[in-house]
């Protein structure tokens, strides 16, 4: 699942309803969003259909011009405002909610036209750059507080009991979905695997706590409202936050989904052009308005980012890869014949064995081999899943 976050009146919400074309409330005042919108949006990926000449028969996902479009679960949180993790404003319901993101996409009002607290101003009021330090600062401090209501406790277990920190900690973080694996490299990095807990100040749990919220809820900067004329020089100053950040326009991507929607258009997210197919239907503020996207957000940096943003979240922040199985390589269709039905979106280093239990349990305990349709090699239960693999998987135990 994806999170969408940031102060109040950024854009989230537009971007929300571009990337889900979900029906949400979009206003220009703070706190529009006052409870978790959840929508399903969708990764991109060119699908393997083209490459084997075949047409495909997508189940739960879709296919357009060789595009496999794959769910994934959008959740757009309240509005975060200095304070939030004391509980201001709509803090305590925002942790609630983000808590169970794998990621986090902070929007981030790129035209500095709204304050800490959300308030609109003149474009080029504020600094987005200080946006991302209050946010930053939230995100560690959430951690923190967790942290340090058990800490003794965690400590003298560690030390007296000789229980495995890792553990421990892993169990006190389980509630924010926190992995075992990113405990124990935030503490080498934050040099705190060889120190006993008892010796760390707070200068060492919060270091913990932000280099583990960093592993556990990676974050990209959606650079909202990039179509303004502040943005261009903003831009650049956000890269230099240590976050990766994509330009963006909601509002541009939700007028050309709807446009789309509405058969005016042609339009496929992600796409650096459209192409009106009604004219007769536009009136003269419609035309002047898809110029202006073209214009001022496609000419200029290739799309609106929505789409960039989710895939970015996807398969950069999140490191998954898609995969097809198949139950006949020759060819490519399910137990029903239908061809390519299914594409998963599997973390990088996912084995053929993991993809198995994936689809179900019991293809897992009989796992024999699988097989590669590319090459018809036939691959262990080892094997490490690549990006597009189209796999059949082999068992003793057929599938339910």
């Amino acid at each position: 699942m994806l999170g969408l976050t940031g102060k109040p009146n950024v854009g989230k919400s537009t971007f929300f309803a571009a990337a889900t074309l979900a029906m949400v409330p979009i206003a220009n005042y703070p706190f529009t969003t006052t409870k978790a919108n959840l929508g399903v949006t969708y990764a991109t990926l060119e699908c393997v259909c083209r490459e084997f000449g075949v047409e495909d028969q997508p189940v739960g996902s879709a296919c357009t011009g060789g595009i496999r479009f794959v769910p994934v679960k959008l959740v757009d949180c309240p509005g975060l405002v200095p304070g939030a993790w004391k509980g201001r404003g709509l803090g305590n319901q925002f942790l609630d909610e983000v808590r169970r993101a794998d990621a986090l996409m902070l929007v981030v009002d790129i035209s500095g036209s709204t304050d800490a607290e959300g308030r609109p101003g003149k474009p080029g009021s504020f600094d987005p750059l200080e946006d991302v330090k209050f946010l930053d600062e939230e995100f560690d401090m959430w951690f923190y507080q967790v942290l340090r209501k058990d800490w003794d406790r965690i400590a003298r277990k560690a030390e007296m009991l000789r229980e495995p920190l890792p553990s421990l900690l892993a169990e006190k973080l389980s509630g924010l979905q926190v992995e075992k694996p990113f405990i124990v490299k935030a503490l080498e990095e934050a040099d705190l695997a060889s120190k006993k807990p008892g010796q760390w100040g707070e200068k060492e749990l919060q270091a913990f706590a932000g280099r583990v919220r960093r592993l556990a809820k990676p974050l990209l900067i959606v650079a909202n409202k990039v179509d303004l004329e502040p943005a261009e020089d903003n831009l650049e100053r956000l890269k230099t936050s240590g976050y990766p950040v994509v330009a963006c326009c909601a509002e541009a991507e939700l007028a050309l989904r709807r446009a789309g929607e509405k058969g005016l258009i042609d339009y496929k997210p992600g796409s650096s052009d459209f192409k009106i197919l009604k004219p007769e239907s536009l009136t003269k503020k419609q035309q002047e308005a898809l110029n202006l996207v073209r214009e001022r957000v496609l000419s200029r940096h290739g799309s609106t980012g929505v789409q960039k943003a989710v895939n970015t979240a996807i398969f950069s922040l999140l490191g998954r890869i898609a995969v097809f199985p198949v139950e006949d390589v020759e060819k490519l269709t399910d137990h029903e014949g239908r061809v390519l039905p299914d594409c998963y979106l599997v973390p990088s280093g996912t084995t053929a064995r993991q993809l198995a239990a994936l689809i179900h349990s019991e293809l897992a305990e009989g796992f024999i081999h699988a097989v590669e349709a590319r090459s018809k090699r036939r691959l262990g239960e080892n094997y490490l899943l690549r990006h597009r693999d189209v796999i059949k998987i082999v068992s003793s135990k057929a599938r339910v």
